[in-house]
């Protein structure tokens, strides 16, 4: 991966995290959403959002996940009038467990550490 490529990438990861944060105003996202990567094409048509949702029940979960792919159209719209691009990417949202997995793992650790396991 080039240089420019890779600061394409992680400026897509901070820019898309807050237009999220702060111009997506959709009741459904109740969790907690974090970026956790970006994968570009090799010329920066397509971006694969890797992302995260920390949220209280499966069905929260559920309309997170509706609600992003709903304002995918605003999201990229509002990351072209953020970013210098020949061409704004097709985005497409790609739900990943990290946070979750974290979460489960320092729970364990706590047990270990507190004796209970």
């Amino acid at each position: 991966m080039s240089l420019r490529n890779e600061r394409v990438r992680k400026t897509l990861m901070k820019e898309i995290a807050d237009i999220i944060q702060r111009e997506v105003r959709d009741p459904r996202i109740t969790g907690v959403v974090s970026i956790v990567d970006v994968e570009m094409s090799q010329d920066n048509s397509y971006a694969k959002v890797i992302y995260s949702v920390f949220a209280t029940d499966e069905e929260a979960k559920a309309k997170t996940i509706e609600a992003l792919n709903a304002n995918k159209p605003h999201i990229r719209f509002e990351l072209g009038k953020r970013i210098r691009l020949r061409h704004t990417p097709d985005l497409r949202f790609v739900a990943s467990d990290t946070l979750e997995k974290g979460s489960e793992v320092t729970d364990l650790i706590n047990k270990i550490s507190r004796g209970e396991l």
